[in-house]
């Protein structure tokens, strides 16, 4: 029997985005196929502790993510992320909040390059936390970006987010800015990524074609995005169930009559189905879900197991 501890660092080294991106899209289009059993994640403590279990029928394996949330520490994630198969005793052990970053900005990815215009080349990411450059990476892995920036409430948290991905994105024009309305009035694509409680900017901000991204808020008392947008959009979501229990966007654009549950689509089945068209304006909300988890973890087994 082994078990296979794997660091943050270690996590990074063993899966690029590109290929986590391929991954995550093909577990999301495992699971509107039905090879996946994935309970809604246990909420504890309002939140700050999580626990995510899902099972892939087809590879008789399974993993269970249990982490920690506090944003007044640096990371803000803490936990693991537990790989098991029914056919063997090793597992592997992976660091949560690595695992979460890549996994969530890989759905974005996916996301991005279903329902962004094909030559979308400028991203403006709201928000510079944890979650932050792995967004940045998987857009640029689907979109090269010629243009990227930075919005935060303090200008030295884009600076040094801009400083730390400098040397990954070569060519591209950095820029950090403080007004997040001002600057998404001419972005293709947008990606939020904060703990906001209310919108961070109104539909009139934004150009008439645009994708948006939102993975900050998944809490109902959370919320990145106005009603108005998502009432305007072809919106698309990680999934249903965990949507309508966790996104405060969604949960608030539904009580207000903005829109009604059969204007949301998952992401999987689109993914499946793509016909190629694209609305003006589009949307992925994603509260994070365990499929994610396992797609890289998968990628991680395959690489120190086998």
């Amino acid at each position: 029997m082994r078990a296979i501890m794997l660091d943050e660092r270690e996590v990074r080294a063993a899966v690029a985005m590109p290929e986590a991106v391929a991954a995550v899209r093909q577990g999301f289009t495992d699971l509107a196929a039905g090879a996946f059993e994935m309970p809604v994640r246990t909420v504890l403590d309002e939140g700050r502790f999580l626990v995510m279990p899902v099972h892939h029928r087809p590879t008789s394996s399974a993993v269970i993510k249990t982490l920690s949330l506090n944003f007044d520490r640096t990371p803000a994630i803490g936990g693991t992320v537990a790989w098991s198969e029914l056919h063997s005793h090793d597992r592997v052990v992976a660091d949560a909040g690595a695992v979460t970053a890549l996994r969530t900005g890989a759905a974005v990815g996916a996301a991005t390059d279903l329902l962004a215009d094909p030559g979308a080349d400028e991203l403006v990411l709201i928000g510079a936390g944890g979650q932050a450059p792995d967004q940045v990476r998987a857009v640029h892995a689907v979109r090269p970006l010629r243009r990227l920036t930075v919005v935060a409430t303090a200008p030295e948290r884009a600076r040094a987010l801009i400083d730390r991905l400098r040397p990954e994105l070569d060519g591209v024009r950095l820029e950090a800015a403080a007004d997040a309305r001002a600057a998404v009035g001419g972005a293709p694509i947008v990606c939020c990524a904060t703990t906001a409680t209310a919108p961070l900017f109104a539909a009139d901000d934004l150009p008439e074609r645009v994708h948006v991204n939102a993975v900050g808020a998944f809490r109902p008392t959370m919320r990145e995005l106005p009603d108005e947008l998502l009432a305007g959009a072809d919106v698309v979501i990680d999934e249903r169930e965990a949507v309508l229990e966790e996104s405060g966007e969604v949960i608030h654009a539904l009580e207000a009559g903005a829109i009604t549950e059969a204007d949301l689509r998952e992401l999987g089945p689109a993914l499946a189905k793509d016909d190629g068209a694209r609305a003006p304006r589009t949307v992925f909300k994603s509260v994070g879900v365990a499929v994610q988890d396992w797609a890289i973890a998968h990628l991680l087994a395959e690489r120190v197991l086998r």
